[in-house]
């Protein structure tokens, strides 16, 4: 068990990456930064990932000036939902949802309403870039609503599920699931309150949960029993994150991706800087994988997509004795 008292003699033991070795010696030395606009901008994102041949959340409208603002009401008014994003937006901030509205009022996931000039002075915010990376002028994106498979009945509270992979040189090494809640306000962002369930890599099934860093079992909100928590399509998922590394050029990363109930699997963002929370809802180390990716050394043939996925599903899942 890692817990807030664990030292870091303690951490390396189990093979905990840290943020200062993340950033040093995986972020740094693998990621080149001319290759960051295409993750951290979500327009450029859906732009690659399109190509590519991913399936994406239709995208609705772009609004890149203060004058275009008041035009979302036109824009979203034959959507019955949607998702308001800034482009340059990190940690889930600035993600506004709507699920049903009359382009007078807007509701919320939480049920909660806010008004038309609530909905402008969002797009304002995040325009101002309040919500941005660097605190730079941004855009909005409107995006379609994602209406998640019903698999997910009861594992996730006024919010979309979202499966979050980090793939290294094309190798998804380790995953979890991230579950909406009323203290996450409907984001399944683990910062804000969301629950993270770490997944085997072999089958796609609940390994364990974690709330606020702690130990959970049940979803707070539904009391439904994480443990039931099995994604389906899981290899199709880890082909689609593992398939990131081309799109991108990016040694290390974070794919976020979601299931819809009518299109399946899609892609929702890429992360040249994804957080460690994963490790604690794995309750193990990233750094015992990575490692065993860079014995590879630089010299050997790039297999497949498909061995890369097959490889990480035989060689990291809960019986390894990594």
């Amino acid at each position: 068990m890692i817990g807030y008292f664990t030292s870091p003699f303690q951490l390396a033991g189990k093979g905990i990456l840290g943020m200062n070795k993340r950033n040093h010696s995986y972020i740094g030395r693998y990621n080149d930064r001319s290759k960051y606009p295409l993750v951290d901008n979500k327009l450029k994102t859906k732009i690659i990932a399109e190509k590519a041949g991913c399936i994406i959340p239709e995208l609705i409208g772009v609004i890149s000036s203060q004058y275009q603002v008041r035009k979302i009401h036109d824009i979203v008014k034959n959507w019955p939902g949607f998702v308001i994003k800034p482009a340059h937006g990190s940690g889930g901030k600035g993600i506004l949802v709507i699920n049903k509205h009359d382009c007078n009022s807007y509701q919320k996931p939480s049920g909660s309403i806010i008004n038309k000039e609530d909905l402008e002075r969002h797009i304002s915010n995040a325009l101002a870039g309040l919500f941005s990376l660097g605190g730079k002028n941004d855009v909005a994106i409107v995006e379609s609503l994602i209406q998640f498979d019903d698999c997910f009945d009861g594992f996730s509270h006024e919010g979309v599920p979202d499966v979050r992979v980090i793939v290294f040189k094309g190798f998804p090494v380790m995953s979890m699931m991230r579950l909406s809640t009323t203290a996450s306000d409907g984001k399944a962002n683990l910062h804000q309150g969301a629950v993270g369930v770490g997944l085997d890599m072999a089958t796609g099934k609940a390994v364990k949960g974690v709330q606020f860093g702690q130990p959970v079992t049940q979803h707070p909100d539904t009391k439904r029993n994480l443990s039931e928590l099995c994604v389906p399509h899981w290899k199709k998922l880890l082909l689609l994150a593992s398939s990131a590394w081309e799109m991108t050029g990016l040694g290390y990363m974070g794919t976020d991706m979601v299931l819809d109930k009518t299109q399946g699997p899609m892609v929702l963002e890429l992360n040249a800087r994804p957080g460690l929370a994963i490790q604690i809802a794995n309750g193990a180390g990233l750094l015992p994988r990575l490692k065993k990716i860079e014995a590879f050394g630089e010299q050997y043939q790039i297999p497949s997509v498909e061995e890369r996925v097959d490889y990480c599903m035989n060689h990291f899942n809960v019986d390894s004795k990594l």
